[in-house]
């Protein structure tokens, strides 16, 4: 999606670590006119599959998500990153490594959210080395449910997470694969 590549040049800035700070639109202070062309995006990109949910994990993948959701007409479950008393009965669990926070999380479903036999779509936020995804993707398998595919706002294609994914034949889908990225520049796949 080249103007969310344009918009990562203009208001992206890379700190150290290999993190790319989008929080003017993305993940703090949310840009909501163009969440939902990035939504819209994730739609047409998946238009001829059939979807019953959308699932990611909270907190920053929920804006992107929902906007897709807005677009397909579709309800978003999102993964708890610990079970709290809200809630009750049993729940889909696994544990997940998270690149920016550098912990793992144990996230949770419960698990009347997620029936077997349903089309799945994962949407995040950002994909760097797939551990969030391929948590979501346990929950789903869990679930006895089918994976879609993914879609993702920002790869970090050099992250390699994206393609390990690929190779095992899930479809993803990222609106922009940045390929390398320093202080000084960022280019794009």
């Amino acid at each position: 999606m080249k103007k969310l590549e344009e918009k990562i040049l203009k208001e992206g800035r890379v700190l150290p670590g290999n993190i790319l700070k989008v929080t003017s639109f993305l993940n703090h202070r949310l840009d909501v006119d163009f969440l939902m062309e990035m939504g819209e995006e994730i739609a047409r990109l998946f238009e001829n599959e059939k979807i019953d949910k959308i699932l990611t994990v909270e907190t920053s993948g929920i804006a992107i998500a929902m906007a897709a959701a807005a677009s397909m007409h579709l309800p978003v479950v999102f993964a708890k990153k610990h079970k709290s008393h809200n809630i009750s009965g049993d729940v889909y669990k696994t544990s997940v490594h998270s690149y920016t926070h550098g912990v793992d999380y144990t996230i949770v479903v419960n698990q009347e959210y997620l029936t077997k036999g349903e089309r799945i779509l994962i949407v995040d936020d950002f994909l760097a080395n797939g551990k969030a995804l391929e948590g979501l993707i346990d929950i789903v398998a869990q679930a006895e449910a089918e994976v879609v595919g993914c879609s993702c706002a920002i790869e970090k294609g050099f992250q390699n997470g994206g393609d390990k994914l690929r190779e095992r034949g899930i479809r993803v889908e990222s609106l922009a694969i940045v390929e390398s990225m320093s202080e000084d520049s960022l280019t794009f796949r």
